[in-house]
């Protein structure tokens, strides 16, 4: 279920006394040497050097757009604090600006995950952002360090390697059996990982990132920074802000993870992050019991309905005609994976109902089996997956040591969010043995205050980056203005779920003007609508 967006998280304040105070100050100082540092090292950065992309690059474009797309590749030091250590490549690509003439600059595409392409990100946007925003912008996408196209991290040298260490963790473990062989295989992973992931493996946190992100903007030659970041991508926006604050032009941070939280308690933001997705769940089995017909799981009483399936599945896989066996990892993930996207949410429930009629033979049945019941190919080789997400969060976020304390969560989140606590719990389990122990990492201050305020987009009924998460940050940062949009899924800008959203977001990115304090955006329309 986690956002480690990627998904996918509070240095709490401490004024009350003197000792509290002093901690502020050094945290501050620490701050601004960090600052400095990073500003430093990036003194004289090279142009981007654009060319002509890789064949397959612009495949998926329509043709007629691909000429207005160019490539690089932008090296940077691997080691900020050595940069002459080495350096590491990132991958670039830019859509020109449509109208050069009245250019303002570029925007730079930031993905989530951790771990997601801003390549791909870019390519998705094609053709819905706002017409002003991709007239005025160069739109430069990029993959982070680790990620993609660059350099990217890996645990593995094949896929059946991989699959060796994978086949032993277990999604979401209830019995003993599974509990040991996931904390084994965690420990595999982790051992793989040290062996394997090469110079780059303690220098993935966001920190480093926005350190990346600082020199390309001197690349491509701004003054000023200009992000458009999504989930995870939202703290290196907030990271950036906090390091660079008068660098900053425009920000539009959506679908926010709560950088104070996410930095400070690693297990406390994966909790609350189960109990946001918990209540999505709930809303959405609401949203269906009222839909009737239009749901394919309306018929009786849906949250009585999936209970029982999740209960179920506790004791083991359910055979379901024309699509196999679905255990209670596959149910849980196929759960999680579409509530991301409320397109899907019918094809959500007709696999729920798909479940339900295996265990109920008089029940009816609905045509298709369901986004729920989708498997993933097969692989081969050689290994092509990436553990830089996993990287990133091992180093952001302060986990336990001990893999003994990630069951007992699981227990205790279990009662409290019976879909989502226990693979919450276990998610991150391998930053127990992560075999980066001290890294550079940043965690505060967050109310720098940046020489515009930035714009923040938060969905009501988000899965990944709950609403309470959104409203902190807008707190927590020096100067920022947060859009509320009454809409399922996670995350909305440029991706034709609200029209009202997407014009306020390019009226701030072009003219930097704000919307007015407590706007709340509608969807352009609703689930089962």
């Amino acid at each position: 279920m986690t956002c480690h967006d990627t998904s996918a998280p509070t240095r709490r304040p401490w004024y009350a006394t003197l000792g509290g105070f002093l901690a502020v100050l050094v945290t501050a100082a620490l701050a601004g040497t960090a600052a400095t540092r990073a500003g430093a090292s990036g003194r004289g950065a090279a142009a981007v050097a654009w060319g002509d992309c890789p064949a397959d690059e612009l495949a998926g474009l329509p043709p007629a757009v691909r000429p207005r797309f160019s490539c690089a590749t932008y090296a940077v030091p691997t080691d900020y604090r050595h940069p002459a250590a080495g350096t590491t490549g990132l991958a670039l690509l830019r859509r020109a600006a449509e109208d050069p003439g009245r250019r303002i600059g570029s925007l730079f595409i930031a993905a989530g995950g951790p771990g997601g392409s801003g390549i791909a990100r870019l390519q998705e946007l094609e053709g819905r952002l706002p017409a002003e925003v991709v007239r005025r912008f160069d739109l430069v996408g990029f993959d982070q360090r680790g990620v993609g196209r660059s350099d990217p991290l890996r645990c593995f040298g094949t896929e059946e390697q991989a699959a060796a260490v994978y086949g032993q963790i277990v999604g979401v473990p209830v019995t003993g059996a599974e509990i040991g062989s996931t904390l084994h295989g965690n420990r595999e992973l982790t051992a793989a990982c040290a062996a394997t992931a090469g110079p780059l493996l303690p220098h993935m946190s966001t920190v480093d990132v926005a350190r990346d992100l600082d020199r390309l903007r001197q690349g491509v030659g701004e003054e000023k920074l200009n992000l458009l970041g999504y989930s995870y991508a939202t703290l290196l926006g907030a990271t950036y802000a906090n390091l660079f604050p008068q660098r900053v032009r425009a920000f539009v941070l959506d679908g926010n993870v709560d950088p104070r939280l996410r930095t400070s308690d690693g297990m406390e933001y994966l909790r609350q992050h189960a109990a946001g997705a918990e209540a999505v769940i709930d809303d959405f089995l609401a949203l269906c019991a009222g839909a009737g017909p239009r749901c394919a799981f309306s018929g009786g009483d849906p949250r009585a309905k999936f209970a029982e399936l999740r209960q179920r599945l506790r004791l083991g896989p359910v055979l379901v005609p024309g699509a196999g066996p679905v255990d209670l990892t596959t149910f849980t993930a196929g759960v999680a994976d579409s509530l991301y996207d409320p397109q899907a949410y019918p094809d959500l429930a007709a696999g729920l109902q798909a479940v339900y009629a295996a265990i109920h033979p008089d029940a009816p049945a609905p045509a298709g089996s369901g986004r729920l019941l989708e498997r993933a190919a097969a692989a081969g080789t050689p290994y092509t997956g990436s553990e830089a997400g996993l990287a990133v969060n091992c180093l952001d976020e302060p986990f336990p040591r001990r893999q003994a304390d990630y069951p007992r969560a699981a227990a205790r989140w279990e009662r409290q969010s019976p879909t989502a606590g226990r693979p919450e719990a276990f998610s991150q389990l391998a930053c127990a043995t992560w075999p980066v122990r001290e890294a550079e990492r940043y965690s505060g201050p967050w109310n720098r205050p940046t020489a515009n305020p930035l714009l923040l987009f938060g969905n009501r009924h988000d899965p990944a980056t709950n609403l309470t998460f959104n409203t902190r940050t807008a707190a927590s940062l020096g100067s920022a203005r947060l859009v509320t949009v009454d809409l399922f899924g996670h995350t909305v800008i440029g991706r034709a779920r609200s029209a009202c959203a997407d014009a306020i977001a390019g009226r701030y990115l072009t003219d930097l003007v704000l919307p007015a304090p407590n706007t709340v955006c509608p969807a352009d329309a609703q689930p089962f609508d």
